[in-house]
């Protein structure tokens, strides 16, 4: 909105020509989000309190969050209105990728806000089944895919890979023996929706795993965010691409907007997250957080860095299906329960000290995925 303004405007007034810079509306779209956060997260812990909109624990979990429950879900409301609100003020929203970000994120949110409302309303940990929710994951990451096709049709987009260390290999993900035939035409990009599918559901149930302990999640979401807004950045800036061989995306540039309306969203509900916890952000938060780091890391083409710069979230998933598939195979754990912070904390750990050991992991990872950009 305010981009506009610069349109109007920049040659009138000159301080206008500042909205024409991202880094600008980046910090400005990041700091909004923070003050709207901390701004609002007081009323927000009152009206989910007074709606009784509290938390379920689940009684095979450790015994010590037994004493969390009752304390307000659903903060990811929060989350989610301070990242759509900067994004829409600060970012061009003639750009096509900023509106296709919003609409996977917001509709990852609309999952998980159904899914916490039964929870509340039936007064249990159990919400939307699972085979439904998983359901309509692919179908929100399917529309994603296809999305995306359309503008690599326009040339907006490419559709082949780009590897972190090798930066001449770009494997395509299209059948493109197939696309000669009319009949065929949509299998030629069976893979590249798959693959596209893969990603969005695997990173939004992998935060929502990890969102187990008092900020830890938000903590690791604040980390890969981070990093997301300077891959995005450097992949939008033409010099900076060039220069360290990224494949240049010109129009992705506006999502460093949306990056840093994350960001400053995520800092402002750890204010109220952070141990001991007075709002949690439930699945309405984690799937919807999961789902736009996933989308931003496919439309800024750095797909294969994903794991790197959220490495915690795949260290937990991993160490869920570890678990599941040791039990069905071997009838033995691997670890004393699954996601891994609940190992640790079986083991006599303190929720604090582990919160700060993952953050600072995830950090590590982070920082080694931006030092790919120059390892290539």
């Amino acid at each position: 909105m305010f981009y506009f303004l610069y349109l109007w405007l920049h040659s009138d007034v000159h301080l206008f020509n500042l909205f024409r810079y991202i880094t600008f509306r980046t910090a400005s779209a990041s700091l909004t989000a923070l003050l709207m956060s901390l701004a609002f997260g007081p009323w927000v812990i009152g009206r989910l309190k007074h709606f009784q909109v509290g938390q379920y624990i689940r009684e095979e979990g450790p015994r010590a969050h037994q004493a969390k429950a009752g304390t307000p879900t659903m903060g990811g409301v929060l989350i989610m209105l301070c990242v759509v609100v900067p994004t829409l003020l600060w970012s061009d929203l003639s750009n096509v990728f900023v509106w296709l970000v919003l609409t996977v994120s917001v509709a990852f949110a609309g999952v998980g806000y159904y899914d916490d409302y039964q929870k509340v309303r039936r007064r249990q940990n159990l919400g939307l089944p699972a085979r439904a929710k998983f359901l309509v994951q692919v179908l929100i990451s399917f529309v994603f895919g296809v999305a995306l096709i359309l503008f690599a049709a326009l040339g907006y987009y490419s559709t082949d890979l780009t590897f972190p260390f090798i930066k001449r290999l770009h494997p395509g993900l299209v059948i493109r023996s197939l696309l000669t035939n009319p009949w065929m035409y949509p299998l030629a990009y069976l893979p590249f929706i798959a693959f596209v599918v893969f990603l969005l559901v695997g990173s939004s149930n992998a935060v929502n795993l990890t969102d187990g302990l008092d900020g830890l999640a938000i903590g690791c979401v604040i980390i890969t965010a981070s990093a997301l807004t300077v891959l995005t950045y450097v992949a939008g800036h033409a010099v900076l691409a060039g220069y360290l061989e990224v494949e240049h995306q010109p129009r992705v540039g506006e999502l460093t907007v949306f990056c840093g309306a994350m960001v400053g969203s995520s800092l402002g509900f750890l204010w109220y997250n952070a141990y001991p916890a007075e709002m949690f952000m439930g699945d309405v938060g984690s799937l919807a957080l999961g789902g736009a780091i996933a989308a931003v890391a496919v439309a800024i083409k750095q797909e294969l860095l994903l794991p790197f710069v959220g490495g915690i979230f795949v260290v937990e998933a991993l160490s869920v299906i570890l678990q599941v598939a040791s039990y069905r195979l071997r009838k033995k754990r691997i670890f004393k329960m699954a996601p891994l912070h609940h190992h640790f904390e079986l083991k006599g750990w303190k929720e604090s000290k582990i919160i700060a050991r993952f953050w600072i992991v995830a950090l590590i990872f982070a920082l080694f995925a931006l030092t790919t950009l120059k390892l290539r």
